[in-house]
């Protein structure tokens, strides 16, 4: 009787063990962004994405390499650089290789940076940084690095594509620059300022401000300036509550021009706008979903919203932030061995499902691909954001938008002192 309840017990064991060693098989994605205070709803549609893309694109048809699963987990960073970096730490304790991260460049910065230290002082742990959302140029220019991989064009990329638009509008003779204070927002204004310069001698910014980042509870103040400044259109580079904050306030304190944005839609933005949006609002963005999905669009929308009814695929480049690393890991033959996969991510060519190619450029690691701009509507919509009737529908496209562009990069590789 001992004989066998030592043999039962050695089983258990092996079980328990063989379970273990399954799960640790698991390629983990380190998700560090807010699930918690002003931002969360930004933050918590995010992870939601990812784990969709994650559970589509490449659980559901086995997993990679030897049917290794992958596993989205996510870290509250709090919209915090300082507790991103304490985030960061018990992600690589818990051994996860592979961290994103999008809401705010300043975040994005810090990150980089320790990763960067990280990975040259500990060979044997590194990561790979993958931004699906952080747009500082100087992610990719000055401050580029190998661990780090932009999916979404930078501010100067958006901002070539917006002022191309404002451009073309005969209407517009005035703009006012308005952004969060911080990197980004400095980084919108300063290529606000020199776009504009280069591609029209007539237009003129009337107004050139930032405000606090996620403080400001009332916009009034702002937005009166706005209006009174005569202003024909508005760029602003802000996103989460303080886009909402601020588009409503421009809007019902009677400002009637466009006002061209970079994060004005989803995460319950959209419907917060509703019928007081359309015409107002445009976007500038990649991934087309209005008019006119292909079937492999609908069917990975329709499964998003069966887990997420009131949820958003509003970031469609998280989709190929998932795509392209599943392909790296596919082609490097191992998800541990990180500069292998680095290697397979630089150059690559991606079709991505929602139409066109994205380039990993291999010079600075920024993703290159068609830039769209979205008007806020209701018409011609077959997805529209937070359960209401409204989207965004394409009306301008920049193929391979910035495709020429020049970065500063000069990137240090691994094998390089």
């Amino acid at each position: 009787m001992k004989n066998i309840t030592k043999i039962g017990a050695v089983s258990a064991l092996s079980l328990i063990i063989g379970a273990s060693a399954a799960f640790a098989e698991n390629i983990k994605v380190a998700f560090i962004d807010p699930l918690s205070g002003p931002f969360a709803s930004t933050g918590t549609n995010g992870l939601h994405q990812f784990e969709h893309a994650a559970d589509y694109m490449v659980n559901k048809d086995g997993g990679l390499l030897d049917g290794q699963m992958m596993e989205v987990v996510g870290f509250d960073n709090k919209i915090s650089p300082k507790e991103s970096l304490i985030q960061l730490q018990v992600a690589i304790d818990q051994g996860i290789r592979y961290i994103v991260q999008g809401n705010s460049s300043g975040v994005a910065n810090a990150l980089t940076e320790a990763i960067d230290k990280h990975n040259r002082r500990n060979p044997d742990s590194r990561v790979l940084f993958l931004n699906y959302a952080a747009v500082d140029p100087a992610l990719t220019n000055d401050k580029c690095n190998f661990w780090h991989f932009r999916f979404d064009a930078n501010a100067d990329l958006k901002m070539d594509a917006i002022t191309d638009s404002i451009t073309q509008n005969p209407d517009v003779s005035k703009v006012y620059v308005i952004g969060q204070d911080y990197s980004f927002g400095k980084a919108v204004s300063a290529a606000a300022n020199r776009f504009l310069s280069e591609k029209s001698e007539t237009i003129e910014i009337v107004g050139d401000e930032l405000h606090p980042i996620g403080k400001v509870n009332d916009f009034t103040p702002y937005s009166r300036k706005i209006v009174a400044s005569g202003a024909d259109a508005v760029i602003t580079g802000n996103w989460g509550a303080d886009m909402l904050g601020l588009g409503k306030s421009i809007i019902e304190n009677g400002f009637e021009g466009p006002i061209y944005t970079y994060y004005a839609a989803g995460s319950g933005i959209t419907a917060a706008f509703g019928e007081s949006g359309k015409g107002s609002i445009r976007l500038v963005g990649e991934g087309k979903i209005n008019p006119g999905p292909s079937d492999e669009v609908t069917a990975y929308y329709n499964a998003f919203l069966e887990k997420h009814p009131d949820g958003n695929l509003d970031q469609t480049r998280i989709s190929n932030t998932i795509g392209m690393l599943a392909q790296a890991i596919e082609e490097a033959g191992t998800a541990d061995d990180v500069v292998a996969v680095a290697n397979a991510l630089e150059g690559m060519e991606y079709q991505t499902i929602f139409g066109g190619t994205v380039m990993m450029r291999a010079e600075d690691h920024q993703a290159i691909q068609d830039l769209h701009i979205f008007e806020h509507t209701n018409e011609d919509i077959a997805f529209p954001y937070d359960g209401s009737e409204y989207g965004v529908k394409v009306v301008n496209t920049i193929e391979m938008a910035g495709a020429d562009s020049e970065t500063t990069c000069k990137m240090r590789r691994p094998n390089e002192s």
